[in-house]
């Protein structure tokens, strides 16, 4: 369960990241692509796209260690997807690649609106980025499993980002309770054991049997994304003040996933942290 071999298709994902370039799409997105040092020191590309009509923006980026990290935010629904493509550890029998989703509410002010977004342009492409804020690491238990064939409640874009993960769909039971109160059908979810139910459960960091379930952590970081929008006050003739956009904060924040697998196998990475 949890783990899927990922199709071609997807594989091909990891070769998008090329060239740094600025392509604007006619009429309803545009793609930007902003170069940014990861954690490890490494720097990598990122891949920001805003489409208006759809109104959301995604942000894609390969790590250090060839995993693919793509997130997704569907201002219409206010859900936030991310994404991780996981290279697997064949001589420990594990796929070739390992799919993880986690899904939550997406808060005003996270980020900007995806009609600012399509409008934003770099004038040095070769630059580094830097975030001007560096936010604090956001902790979620991902205690509720996220039914597939049922997510397009929650946001059309899932199935397509989230096929690949199958049954490794993940959310948080505070998430559960305000869709429910929505009128989302309680079909969609499944609470997944809890530590009160299994005396012996355990993190997985210390978790020696990998046939054993366990709880299982997975961090990522986006580096850099606009978070903000900048105003600026001019006045007029008459001296009359107003206020206009006139530029971005770029924010940088670290999450935290906490959930539960059926057994450690899937979850070699917390043997490294």
């Amino acid at each position: 369960m949890f783990a899927s071999c990922i199709s071609a298709a997807s594989v091909r994902i990891l070769t998008r990241l090329c060239a740094l370039v600025l392509v604007v799409a006619v009429g309803l997105g545009s793609e930007l692509r902003v170069r940014v040092r990861l954690t490890d020191g490494l720097v990598t590309e990122e891949v920001l796209e805003a489409d208006s009509e759809r109104d959301t923006i995604s942000l894609e980026f390969k790590q250090g260690d060839g995993t693919l990290i793509t997130f997704v935010a569907d201002f219409k629904q206010d859900v936030k997807i991310f994404r991780a493509l996981i290279l697997g550890e064949l001589e420990r029998g594990q796929n070739q690649y390992q799919a993880l989703c986690f899904i939550s509410r997406l808060s005003r002010n996270e980020i900007i609106p995806s009609e600012s977004m399509a409008r934003l342009r770099q004038k040095n492409p070769q630059a580094i980025r830097l975030a001007e804020e560096r936010r604090g690491l956001e902790q979620l238990t991902m205690s509720v499993a996220v039914n597939l064939s049922r997510a397009w409640q929650l946001s059309s874009h899932i199935h397509n980002m989230c096929s690949e993960a199958r049954e490794a769909i993940y959310t948080r039971e505070a998430d559960v309770k305000h869709w429910l109160d929505k009128g989302v059908d309680g079909s969609l979810f499944e609470v997944l054991p809890q530590t009160t139910e299994a005396p012996n459960f355990q993190a997985c960091h210390f978790t020696k049997d990998l046939w054993q379930p366990c709880l299982c952590t997975y961090s990522l970081r986006l580096e850099w994304y606009p978070c903000l929008l900048k105003y600026c006050r001019s006045r007029d003739t008459t001296g009359k003040g107003s206020n206009y956009k006139c530029g971005i904060k770029s924010c940088s924040k670290g999450y935290h996933f906490t959930y539960y697998v059926p057994q450690k196998q899937l979850c070699l990475w917390d043997e490294e942290t």
